[in-house]
């Protein structure tokens, strides 16, 4: 349950034909939704990006760009593609459906079941892009077909240092926190690591990870199901936080209080690391 680099993967012909070139040609100029930032730390909490729609052999020819002619912000805007099912909100992401003809180019290592297969979602970066920490619910790889990417991880354990807003850390900057701010991060456990273009990063459910384009880079993130019992108990959690707002006040905080060490004394364990 750690994060660990793959190397030497068998990935495909991805890793040797997927230039600037042969992407805008494959795909062609169908419309592509895409995050446009004037700055390069992204941040989905404040959004300081602005959504944007291109041609995908346009955009392709823009992130690849260090300074622009052509631009919405800035010529020195950042680029970043995150591909979605064709209802946002209903249907996953599946780069055999948004982006069939590359699809074909790429082979996914095959770690787990078929049927446990969730989604694929298909990342086009700028250089110097980065992106906020976060966690995800699944196991995924990070498959990096071109580009290298800076990956800094911590683990779940450190989740009461992160400062979460959701799913995400209100620590955009963690080369140079706010300390004044976020006093309690210097406590969380940095790991990090390099991928180059073949790499796979193995990215365990709830690891928090920020990732850092260090140069114009391709990826394709898989993620896969686990059992769906841990959703359940948060669903059940939620419910019971839920019943406690009917009681009193006093009564409220010394049940909630009940719950928080029940909790500890049947879910904590002592080596996770």
């Amino acid at each position: 349950r750690k994060p660990v680099v793959l190397k030497g993967m068998e990935l495909g012909t991805c890793t040797s034909k997927w230039t600037v070139d042969y992407l805008s040609q494959a795909e062609g100029s169908k419309e592509v939704k895409i995050h446009v930032s004037a700055v390069p730390q992204m941040d989905f909490l404040s959004k300081n990006f602005v959504y944007r729609t291109l041609p995908f052999d346009v955009f392709v020819r823009r992130a690849a760009e260090v300074k622009h002619k052509e631009y919405f912000l800035s010529e020195d805007e950042k680029y970043y593609l995150r591909s979605v099912g064709e209802d946002a909100r209903k249907d996953i992401a599946d780069i055999r459906k948004q982006f069939p003809i590359l699809a074909d180019d790429v082979q996914i290592p095959e770690y787990f079941e078929k049927e446990q297969f969730f989604s694929s979602v298909f990342r086009i970066s700028s250089a110097g892009l980065q992106l906020w920490t976060h966690y995800d619910v699944m196991d995924n790889f990070l498959i990096q077909v071109t580009g290298k990417k800076r990956v800094v991880l911590y683990s779940p354990r450190d989740a009461p240092y992160l400062y979460l807003s959701g799913t995400k850390s209100e620590v955009l900057d963690v080369d140079n926190p706010d300390l004044e701010k976020y006093p309690l991060f210097v406590k969380a456990k940095r790991y990090q690591c390099f991928l180059e273009a073949g790499d796979v990063l193995f990215i365990p459910a709830l690891w928090f990870h920020n990732v850092i384009s260090e140069e114009f880079g391709v990826a394709l993130n898989v993620f896969w199901k686990h059992p769906t019992a841990a959703s359940r108990a948060i669903q059940i959690l939620d419910r019971a936080l839920k019943t406690l707002e009917e009681l009193p006040e006093e009564y409220r905080d010394f049940y909630a209080r009940r719950m928080v060490l029940r909790i500890q004394e049947k879910a904590y364990r002592n080596d996770y690391g």
